[in-house]
């Protein structure tokens, strides 16, 4: 009990989420008298991060920063732009395509929500969008971000339910690609009633000047999922090599990516990196301590009394998953809630890349459903719009997300079908 109160209250007060796993583990150590327990933990924290797959988070992290850095990212916007902006409502498609498109560089929900608000909602504003669409659109289309490859989530999951990371991130495309044409879907029904602006037409010489320029940028993301879809790279492997041509690119074809960036842009991945597997340690050692005292199995026994069917299991790790990520960030919940609830979707035949994709999207969707998710708070700082507009905006968004995560969690051939069709 006094552990789960210094937990709770630890994290009430705005601890960071790895020094209340650490410091959560030493209460427990300290009020239960279990001292031998600490002749264990620094092993322990050691042997959690001995995982090959972990090599990809510095290498992902890395790629982002070089495609930043090198002007890669930008190009991929104008890209979106000229493709997609002479459609009624264009600007918005460009929003959701452009978010398909960062995702493949950042990852991360969050950080792409501030790089989107930042860059295309001052853009849709001054050419007739309102701020209020303009965020919503933002935040909502962030959810593709975990989604589509590389992705950090994906790779926490994998090395802590010891799944494929490639597997995991062939079952996120599909899912990516269903949420940009569900909220393509919605714009195109609203932007004849809202009289979304449109601009003209790029002409073909346009459009051919425009997707050769964009070809050394496109080269990475393609490079990623055909190397991890034909099977020629792991998704480690990827990484280190789109590192190699993000550099090249950056550097030599756009020449944006200079020598004298490279100390900052190291200095922040070891920084982002450090964070992570910091994260990973202590939460390895705090499931530890809950293993040992059969907190999985417990939760475990409560499900299966409540849970009958496969159905009413998974309708109820979508709730609670939805519920959690509105208060706890995407990474620090998988690396706590996976080895708590894969056994238990095992016992009821759901496959465990079936469940990360469903876990993944629960805890982003998380992030911005009111009244705490964090991206919420990201977009309304940004994009200098109230909280509370912000949350009206996002309405439809939530519903169409909602209806996407029912139709992906109970259609598995949603997340796996792409490797099936790909082989073994």
């Amino acid at each position: 009990m006094t552990t789960a109160i210094g937990f709770f209250a630890l994290m009430f007060i705005g601890v960071p989420i790895a020094i209340v796993l650490g410091l959560t583990t030493l209460i427990y150590v300290l009020t239960t008298g279990n001292l031998t327990i600490l002749q264990s933990m620094p092993s322990k924290l050691f042997n959690g991060l001995q995982n090959f797959g972990l090599v990809a988070i510095p290498m992902f992290i890395l790629l982002g920063e070089f495609m930043n850095q090198g002007g890669i990212t930008n190009r991929l916007l104008e890209f979106a732009k000229v493709i997609f902006g002479h459609f009624r409502g264009g600007l918005a498609y460009v929003n959701v395509v452009a978010n398909m498109f960062l995702a493949t560089i950042i990852g991360s929900s969050t950080a792409q929500t501030a790089v989107m608000s930042k860059t295309v909602v001052p853009v849709m504003e001054k050419e007739g969008y309102s701020r209020d669409f303009s965020s919503a659109l933002t935040a909502s289309a962030s959810v593709v971000a975990p989604l589509i490859p590389p992705s950090m989530p994906f790779i926490i999951y994998g090395v802590t339910a010891g799944v494929s990371i490639g597997s995991l991130f062939l079952a996120g495309i599909l899912p990516g690609i269903i949420f940009g044409l569900g909220f393509g879907l919605y714009i195109y029904t609203i932007a004849k009633k809202r009289n979304f602006p449109r601009s003209d037409r790029s002409s073909w010489s346009q459009v051919l000047k425009g997707t050769v320029y964009v070809l050394p940028a496109l080269s990475i993301p393609v490079l990623i999922m055909v190397g991890i879809t034909t099977g020629i790279f792991t998704a480690t492997e990827s990484a280190a090599v789109a590192v190699l041509v993000a550099f090249l690119v950056g550097g030599f074809v756009y020449k944006e990516l200079k020598w004298k960036h490279l100390p900052g842009i190291l200095v922040r991945t070891i920084i982002t990196t450090s964070t992570v597997t910091f994260l990973l340690a202590m939460s390895d050692i705090f499931g530890w301590v809950l293993n040992f005292n059969q907190i999985p199995q417990l939760i475990t026994d409560a499900f299966l009394a409540v849970a009958d069917n496969q159905f009413v299991f998974l309708l109820l790790v979508n709730l609670l998953l939805l519920l959690i990520g509105t208060v706890l960030e995407g990474v620090p919940a998988l690396i706590l809630l996976t080895p708590i609830l894969l056994p238990i979707a095992v016992h009821y035949g759901v496959d465990p890349i079936h469940l990360g994709v469903i876990m993944v999207i629960n805890l982003t969707l998380g992030l911005i459903s009111p009244p705490v998710g964090s991206i919420l708070f990201v977009t309304s700082a940004v994009a200098n719009v109230s909280v509370e507009r912000l949350t009206r905006s996002l309405i439809p968004f939530l519903i169409i997300s909602c209806l996407i995560l029912i139709i992906i969690t109970y259609i598995p051939w949603t997340t796996l079908g792409l490797q099936k069709l790909l082989g073994p």
